[in-house]
């Protein structure tokens, strides 16, 4: 019998869909404002096993944008804060968590019965890494591009990493990729231009750090990015179910 809680996602994809994605796994890098965000629709889409790695606390320039950050939660680590959301919203979900940033190798924190990674870190050095692990471990694999000095949602988009344009990250992952025979690479990036960044208050300036190099955000470009990729994510689990 399926839960009340996913009642109204039964009538879309069936009891067997649901089992599906209760039985499913699903390893989450990164839980800033789209890491936050796949993980917030994964666990209420009825997805019961997580893996989550992010090594970060919660800080109050966070809470323009990250679903976990509150001034209750400034100073918690994020994986710690999302577990207890993840288990309010479904106590029957298994989560690991990891406080740890992800530089070299998913030993130890991948399990082989993993059926998804998402990747949502900003170091472009891991997100190649983490690419090449998922790729020999034969796990399926999503990557967030830029969402910073962003303002449209609307022109977030699905594509292969090589059909990818006008997004500077973009552009590097695809050419570190090439050099390392990754042939595909399931992303959410934008077409919007990038806009320049604006200098920070100074009284925010000693929290932010250097005005130099600070990136904008806003609360609705990073979460409609974690959405379609936990849409993505979904889809791809239900793949021969429904």
């Amino acid at each position: 019998m399926v839960d009340d809680r996913f009642v109204r996602t039964e009538v879309l994809i069936g009891e067997a869909g649901i089992k599906k994605l209760e039985n499913s796994k699903v390893a989450i890098f990164g839980l800033g404002g789209v890491g936050g965000h796949v993980c917030e629709a994964l666990v209420r889409g009825g997805v019961g096993n997580f893996i989550l790695i992010d090594k970060d606390t919660v800080s109050v320039s966070n809470i323009n944008r990250q679903i976990i950050a509150t001034d209750d939660t400034v100073g918690c680590y994020k994986t710690k804060v999302m577990k207890e959301r993840i288990l309010s919203i479904n106590p029957k979900c298994n989560v690991k968590i990891y406080n740890t940033f992800y530089l070299s190798s998913v030993s130890g924190i991948i399990d082989e019965d993993t059926d998804y990674i998402v990747d949502a870190i900003d170091t472009v050095s891991g997100k190649i890494q983490l690419v090449m692990d998922a790729s020999n471990m034969n796990i399926p694999i999503m990557s967030s591009m830029g969402t910073g000095n962003k303002l449209e949602p609307t022109l977030l988009e699905v594509s292969d990493i090589y059909k990818t344009s006008v997004c500077p990250l973009a552009k590097v992952m695809r050419k570190e990729l090439k050099n390392r025979n990754i042939e595909k690479l399931k992303v959410v990036y934008s077409k919007e231009k990038p806009r320049d960044s604006k200098l920070p208050k100074e009284e925010m300036a000693e929290e932010m750090g250097s005005k130099r190099g600070v990136v904008g955000s806003v609360s609705f470009v990073p979460s409609v990015a974690g959405l379609i990729i936990a849409s993505e994510v979904i889809k791809d689990l239900l793949k021969g179910v429904i």
